[in-house]
């Protein structure tokens, strides 16, 4: 495979994301219309946030951690049959998994809701019950999806794996609009948890078709635990399972940490969490889940395998900050402008998109650190060490906690504020907790691979050229302010990017140029031509 083969591979995991993204976009605003931040807003924030622990946890990361690299690698040695029946011995796994712990989330689902978020009570709390019921079926719909997604990717079809969510965000959007009418909040609410059911069982329609063609050698059977390739998937998992399981777990605190603060404070988290992951996952994720196939295929020497991963590391390195580092800055200078433009709708006014925007505003302090870490655990993942990754999880999560409690409920009485505003406190102490985290990372692959650094002077670049569009960007806001947040915070945003690529490039970032040059290009390129 050519090293940088990749690249393309990262733009069709990115074009998937960016579909599914954009219409998850849309799904939250038609949320932040018909529920604002009300404490049904709250409910529902709770409810989609405990099956989906789950669905991450047996899901797409830890498939990533343990199954792909396995898989990735057998198909790299032409043993199909034997890739495909460890697909289906994974699979059955998943399968018979998935079914208890179905069984059990909808029995102990008020239980689940006490442990997650315990400063709700009486209606809040029996509504997100309700909510929990219902969505955990659909949970179990989309693991089975996530385990597709690991054979498409391995297979290098990108596109389908990552887009297939569009069809989920476009079953809840579509239910809330036809119900909306004649119904209180609740009622809503329990239709949206309904229609993610559907949604789930659309989700995994999609791609099942394209998975049972590429995986041709695929057969219902037992788990084979004694076949050597199965087994290092399941040793792999237990640690893959807890590793990601803290990262999760880490998103579920702030959730906890949230439903003691005032009413509101849950709701808020979440919309800023979605926008907050809008670059993670289009950047950081397009090119890690491009990277760890590739990765998982270097063969060699350790001295080969080594260089090669040292190589792919660098280049995603760059990759991922030349397109988080504009993110995180617009976050902090432009927040408020971003969550204008995607949430200012009916129930959602500006006091809210204040609310969002100090949550927004925090977050940028991790941002890179979090895509970053991604590459350095994939790169475990790789080299079939799914413990690595997992101590220095653990240790962003305790870590992150404790900051967490203290910003969330120190910071705003020291700082004369309402207590509400102690929920930017979580975003902030999980992106401090996550730069402690990359920094383990990046030095204990040194012993394997060497040292692989951004390096301080490209950074600065990237941080000053960002700095600098953001403040003319900023003094422009006057001029379109009569236009409306949406199409005002476009054009804000769009003047933004432009000085962000123009100002890079000039600054000679690689990076940027090679995309002016593709723009131009395509831009000059005569019309009807191949």
């Amino acid at each position: 495979m050519r090293r940088g083969s990749s690249g393309r591979f990262a733009v069709l995991v990115g074009a998937g994301i960016l579909v599914s993204r954009l219409t998850g976009l849309v799904r939250e605003r038609v949320i932040a219309h018909y529920f604002g931040s009300s404490g049904v807003a709250d409910a529902l924030r709770a409810a989609f946030r405990i099956p989906n622990l789950l669905q991450n946890l047996f899901g797409e990361g830890v498939l990533s951690a343990s199954f792909i690299p396995v898989y990735a690698r057998l198909l790299a040695s032409r043993d199909d049959a034997e890739a495909d029946r460890v697909a289906g011995s994974v699979g059955a796994a998943l399968a018979f998994a998935m079914a208890l712990a179905v069984a059990l989330g909808v029995t102990l689902a008020p239980w689940l809701v006490d442990l997650v978020a315990p400063g709700f009570d009486g209606a809040r709390r029996d509504l997100t019950v309700s909510m929990v019921r219902i969505l955990f079926p659909g949970m179990g719909l989309l693991v089975l999806s996530a385990w597709c997604l690991g054979i498409l990717n391995s297979h290098h079809r990108f596109f389908l794996s990552y887009a297939a969510p569009v069809v989920w965000n476009l079953a809840i959007v579509a239910a809330l609009v036809a119900f909306a009418g004649g119904r209180d909040l609740e009622e809503l609410a329990l239709v949206a948890a309904w229609a993610a059911v559907v949604g789930s069982a659309a989700q995994l329609a999609v791609q099942l078709p394209t998975t049972l063609r590429l995986a041709r050698h695929l057969r219902p059977s037992n788990v084979a635990f004694r076949d050597p390739q199965v087994g290092t998937v399941f040793k792999n998992f237990a640690p893959a399972f807890v590793s990601r399981g803290v990262v999760q777990i880490s998103a579920y605190v702030d959730q906890l940490i949230a439903s003691l603060l005032p009413v509101g404070a849950v709701a808020a988290l979440g919309y800023a969490q979605t926008l907050y992951t809008l670059p993670v996952s289009l950047f950081g994720m397009a090119i890690s889940a491009a990277e760890l196939p590739a990765m998982s295929r270097a063969l060699g020497g350790d001295e080969e395998v080594a260089l090669e991963l040292r190589e792919r590391l660098s280049t995603a390195l760059r990759r991922v900050a030349f397109l988080i580092v504009p993110s995180a800055v617009a976050f902090a200078a432009l927040g408020d402008v971003v969550t204008a433009a995607v949430y200012e709708t009916g129930r959602f006014g500006a006091d809210d998109v204040l609310y969002v925007w100090s949550l927004l505003a925090a977050s940028a302090v991790g941002i890179l650190a979090t895509t970053q870490s991604r590459l350095y655990a994939s790169t475990w993942y790789a080299l079939r060490d799914a413990r690595r990754p997992l101590r220095y999880a653990i240790v962003r999560l305790l870590v992150g906690a404790a900051i967490g409690l203290l910003l969330a409920f120190r910071a705003p009485a020291l700082l004369g504020l309402e207590p509400r505003w102690g929920a930017a406190g979580l975003p902030l102490a999980s992106g401090l907790a996550g730069w402690l985290e990359l920094a383990l990372l990046r030095r204990s692959l040194v012993p394997r691979i060497g040292h692989v650094t951004l390096g301080v002077g490209f950074a600065a670049r990237l941080w000053g050229v960002a700095g600098l569009a953001a403040a003319i960007a900023w003094a422009a806001r006057p001029a379109v302010a009569d236009m409306g947040p949406l199409v005002g915070g476009g054009l804000v945003l769009g003047l933004y990017g432009a000085l962000y690529l123009a100002g890079s490039a000039l600054a000679g970032v690689p990076e940027s140029r090679a995309v002016v040059r593709r723009v131009l290009s395509t831009v000059a390129r005569p019309r009807g031509s191949a």
